[in-house]
């Protein structure tokens, strides 16, 4: 029983290309960093925000893989769908808020201090994403279990 269940897991193609999607997604993030300032950073690789949206690609690789595998009329594409709905909506509303006022927290700090030695922690200024990152991580899912699923897995089969 336990090696089925070993064999169902390895076989899950649907959650390992969506793994894929946000792996290669956040893997992007240096370079898009690089094409948006002409500055390489590999910090970006594990930061959150920045573009594409790796939230975003795994949960519409998710769905667009559950969509094709059970049908687009599914309770599990259904589920699926929610789920990105809220991914998301959070990925470019409440934490690109929650960006935005650490940053407004952070200049507070510096001019208050202005030369004072405190230990001052900063805030994490890009928590969240733009609509057009989000948008980007959405495309960039989506493409990613599109190929998997009609170029490169019937190479297999």
């Amino acid at each position: 029983m336990l090696l089925s269940l070993l064999r169902d897991l390895i076989n899950n193609d649907v959650m390992w290309v969506s793994i894929a999607a946000s792996t290669l997604a956040q893997f992007l993030k240096p370079f898009t960093y690089l094409w948006k300032t002409k500055e390489f950073d590999w910090h970006h690789i594990a930061a959150t925000g920045g573009m594409p949206s790796s939230h975003s690609a795994l949960v519409t690789a998710l769905a667009t893989g559950l969509g094709l595998e059970f049908g687009f009329d599914s309770p599990f594409f259904a589920m699926a769908i929610m789920l990105t709905m809220i991914v998301t909506y959070d990925a470019q509303g409440v934490r690109k808020q929650a960006g935005e006022h650490g940053r407004a927290i952070n200049q507070i700090i510096a001019e208050l201090l202005s030369g004072q030695e405190i230990g001052e922690k900063e805030f994490q200024e890009v928590l969240g994403h733009s609509r057009m990152e989000v948008a980007a991580g959405v495309l960039f899912g989506i493409g990613v279990m599109l190929v998997w699923k009609f170029l490169v897995q019937p190479l297999f089969t």
